[in-house]
């Protein structure tokens, strides 16, 4: 394994961006967000799910730093309503709030 980035993560980056709460909630209401904690990288799960890494992905969701937006949470980013990154893995969208610098 290299340190460099795979073509599959950069191209993951580049297509990441902020979005608000509001632009969210009706994919919410179908089921298809996934949450990632902070203490993952947005892209590396995302690339899991693109790759059908399926092991690497139940290893995250059972520590439940990564899983389906629950109702409480959206409820909270809707109060909220902080910056989120988000990046499509189709059918999904792969969110994650943005850490404050």
């Amino acid at each position: 394994m290299t340190d460099q980035p795979s073509t599959l993560y950069a191209k993951l980056l580049g297509e990441t961006a902020i979005i608000e709460w509001k632009a969210l909630e009706r994919f919410w209401a179908k089921g298809d967000l996934i949450w990632v904690e902070p203490s993952v990288d947005l892209i590396e799960v995302a690339q899991a799910m693109a790759e059908n890494r399926s092991e690497t992905f139940a290893q995250w969701r059972n520590a439940g730093t990564v899983g389906p937006l629950s109702a409480e949470r959206a409820l909270d980013l809707q109060t909220r309503d902080p910056q989120i990154w988000a990046v499509v893995v189709s059918p999904f969208i792969v969110i994650q709030e943005k850490k404050p610098h």
